[in-house]
């Protein structure tokens, strides 16, 4: 139960924060943009496509963690 309420704090903690992320190429186009919008279209997806790759490590770290409890239960 404790466990459960610090990974969903930790979850919560981590959702609000603001997170901007650019490449070196990126970057590039963005510097000769001076609206501002594509910027915020590319931090938004760079930002989407690193969500996956977390999930994909939680849900495995999380089938991992289930497999061992039931072991012990054994």
């Amino acid at each position: 139960m404790r466990l459960k309420f610090i990974l969903l704090t930790l979850l919560f903690i981590i959702a609000v924060l603001p997170v901007d992320a650019q490449c070196a190429m990126c970057r590039a186009v963005i510097e000769s943009d001076e609206s501002g919008l594509v910027a915020k279209g590319i931090n938004n997806g760079i930002v989407y496509l690193m969500m996956f790759p977390y999930l994909l490590i939680a849900g495995v770290g999380y089938a991992i963690y289930k497999s061992r409890k039931k072991a012990k239960k054994e």
